[in-house]
């Protein structure tokens, strides 16, 4: 798929499929930083695509390979997928942990943690 070449020629490898390329995506996102659902979907040329970036978060945790999907969230940083962690409460922990501060399931100073695949895995 061509939209996904600038991903591939970063040598990140060659993932078969949609969901396979999102985890590929996140698991790029440091520490500290947060992205959405939208975000994700637009790096992958199909930005009208978030919702299955979504579904694909609802199942990171049986991956093989860690996939850091609580720093995934919706377009206004709000924990929308917190339910899937297990407990409600831990998606907000990983985060805090990470540094960012979430008040009624919202992270506080959204712009300053977000990180943007389109801009910061961009060719040089």
């Amino acid at each position: 798929m061509d939209s996904i070449s600038p991903l591939l020629r970063r040598g990140l490898g060659v993932a078969s499929s949609f969901y396979e390329k999102v985890y590929e995506v996140t698991r790029l996102i440091p520490a500290g930083k947060v992205t959405s659902y939208g975000a994700i979907a637009a790096f992958l040329g199909t930005a009208q695509s978030s919702r299955m970036v979504g579904w694909a978060m609802n199942n990171a945790h049986v991956q093989d390979t860690y996939v850091p999907a609580h720093r995934v969230v919706n377009r206004n940083g709000l924990l929308t997928g917190k339910h899937h962690f297990g407990s409600p409460a831990i998606m907000q922990e990983l985060l805090e942990a990470e540094g960012i501060q979430v008040t009624d399931d919202q992270i506080i100073d959204f712009e300053k943690h977000f990180w943007n695949p389109m801009i910061e895995l961009a060719m040089e």
